[in-house]
């Protein structure tokens, strides 16, 4: 923003018309499917395994920003301030779990918690909800496609930028126009190099810190002392330890992010009440390990004032955006290892992949449920034979032109206010999750239905979804404050911050006007959604389980061993 020397986040500036198929088919019954393969699920297809399912959850969550971006913020907080606020803002987004858990287990439906807005809330908020979403994934595609055109300047810029944009469409397309059982499969293989790189990158860091490096230096905790575990951001004293810290938790809630995208291939479960409720309750640990983590040994191994990062982030060198932006390639460069910044660079390339792979399907099943909910025009709920939206995943693929952009010298500069746009969205979904979650246990309560009977309970409510519902407004509210600091204003920040705020306003009041829309009064929501829930069910009773794969073979013959 216009007070700091490094902006917030971003990349740094250079009813079914689908046919069921034939349930006789020997395919169906092999694939674990049932009469009614669909029910539930809309013409979308429910043949995703728990390991995709859990997997996809990874890759949709884990992309360019927690092992580049996430750098960003550790010269306004330091590595005591950078780990603080990812372990609270991580908090935030572990009861925002919960929220989403117990009410996408309950009735696991396409584009659920938007649906949920508009039944149990307000049909307004579940039409300013879907919009707020679906754009929020839309525009974040082009911003993974721009990331990955840089980071193959890493080692050469001979490549036309128009090459690299064309192919990734092309790819994503294809992957994407596959019926979901081969779009789970490849997202689960893509989704294991995120893994396997982040717990490499965690190995790095603790074998070197401990003197495991071609220098021999035990750096240990160093930058802790010196230059400090803290940095005084804008103003000095405590204060600006304060403020460097929030300026960290901004960084968190555009990094962290996870349950949006468990929900969004609900309806594609195969078996969604045994499934899902693993996939959300491995939402913590993936928390702890993946991003309180990265934030840890972001700050352990570079001090916040590293002359490199300071230069690629101010502009002044080549690389802003690239793998070398990123704390761990330079680290390897300072402690002088070999071939190891080239292999991360490659391994976070098919991370950046992955990830985008992930918010097309986001994008694209949430335009679908937006269309079978009357939010969108009604083509878009249209599916092949193989369960795929095509015409929603046309649209969303349109936005992959955004990355284009990047042909101009401004490219990279415009997809960063695109993501400091759709960060508020993502805070504004969050925060309408929860008070939606609010209405599902008051209707809980007063028709009579325990939640020790759900399929997932949610810890400690309804007072987890106060503490979501506080955690997202306070950071809306603290988006742009530096902007408000002496010398701070800027007209263009307050509108990147603070815009999607009135562009949801004037979806709920527009939707609203326009259809004069009720107010679901908290415990009268019909959380059966007119029936769904008893097809689910039923599905569920006659489902046949899948054959298991020559692994699963191989370990059931153990165990009986």
């Amino acid at each position: 923003m216009s007070a700091s020397k490094y902006s917030e986040k971003g990349p740094p500036e250079s009813a079914s018309m689908g046919g069921d198929p034939d349930p006789s088919s020997a395919e169906d019954v092999s694939l674990g499917s049932v009469e009614a393969t669909t029910a539930g699920s809309q013409a979308l297809h429910r043949k995703l395994q728990g390991k995709e399912v859990q997997l996809f959850a990874i890759g949709g969550a884990i992309g360019t920003s927690l092992y580049v971006q996430m750098g960003s913020a550790l010269p306004k907080g330091g590595p005591a301030g950078l780990f603080i606020a990812f372990l609270l803002w991580g908090g935030v987004m572990v009861a925002v779990n919960e929220c989403f858990a117990e009410m996408v287990t309950y009735v696991p439906v396409p584009s659920p918690f938007i649906r949920f807005g508009g039944e149990w809330v307000d049909d307004a908020l579940g039409f300013a909800l879907a919009w707020n979403f679906f754009l929020n994934m839309a525009f974040l595609v082009p911003f993974e496609i721009v990331a990955m055109n840089i980071m193959i300047t890493f080692w050469t810029d001979k490549v036309p930028v128009a090459a690299i944009i064309v192919a990734m469409i092309v790819l994503y397309a294809l992957l994407n126009v596959a019926t979901v059982r081969y779009f789970g499969i490849s997202e689960f293989y893509l989704s294991i190099f995120k893994v396997v790189l982040m717990l490499g990158l965690f190995c790095f860091t603790f074998i070197t810190m401990v003197g495991g490096n071609p220098l021999h230096d035990v750096y240990g905790f160093r930058y802790w002392k010196n230059p400090g575990a803290f940095v005084e951001h804008l103003v000095p004293g405590n204060v600006g330890r304060f403020l460097g810290i929030i300026s960290c938790i901004y960084q968190a809630s555009f990094s962290i992010c996870g349950p949006e995208y468990i929900s969004m291939v609900a309806a594609e479960t195969e078996n969604p009440r045994k499934i899902l409720p693993p996939a959300f309750r491995s939402f913590v640990w993936r928390i702890l390990i993946f991003f309180v983590g990265s934030s840890l040994c972001m700050g352990i191994v570079i001090p916040y004032n590293d002359p490199t990062l300071a230069a690629i982030l101010g502009g002044e060198v080549s690389g802003s955006g690239t793998g070398a932006a990123s704390p761990y390639v330079i680290a390897m460069s300072r402690l002088q290892i070999p071939f190891l910044p080239h292999l991360v660079n490659a391994l976070i390339m098919t991370s950046i992949f992955s990830a985008g792979n992930g918010l097309l399907f986001a994008a694209t099943r949430t335009l679908h449920g937006m269309s079978l909910k009357g939010y969108a025009p009604r083509f878009f709920s249209y599916c092949t034979k193989g369960g795929v939206p095509i015409y929603a995943l046309a649209l969303a693929l349109s936005f992959c032109l955004l990355a284009f952009l990047q042909v101009s010298s401004s490219s990279a500069k415009v997809l960063t206010y695109l993501v400091d746009l759709v960060t508020c969205c993502q805070l504004l979904n969050y925060g309408f999750t929860a008070l939606t979650y609010r209405h599902f246990y008051s209707a809980l309560k007063k028709q009579g239905i325990s939640r020790d009977t759900l399929p997932y309970k949610g810890k400690f409510q309804p007072y987890t979804s106060y503490f979501a519902m506080a955690g997202a407004l306070f950071m809306l509210l603290a988006a742009g404050y530096d902007l408000f600091l002496s010398g701070g204003w800027d007209v263009m920040w307050f509108f990147l911050d603070y815009g999607m705020i009135a562009f949801f306003i004037l979806a709920f009041l527009g939707w609203k006007l326009a259809f004069r829309t009720t107010y679901v009064r908290p415990g009268t929501a019909d959380i059966h959604l007119d029936g769904l829930k008893e097809q689910i069910d039923n599905y569920e009773a006659l489902l046949v389980p899948r054959e298991p794969g020559t692994l699963g073979k191989w370990v059931k013959t153990l165990k009986r061993g």
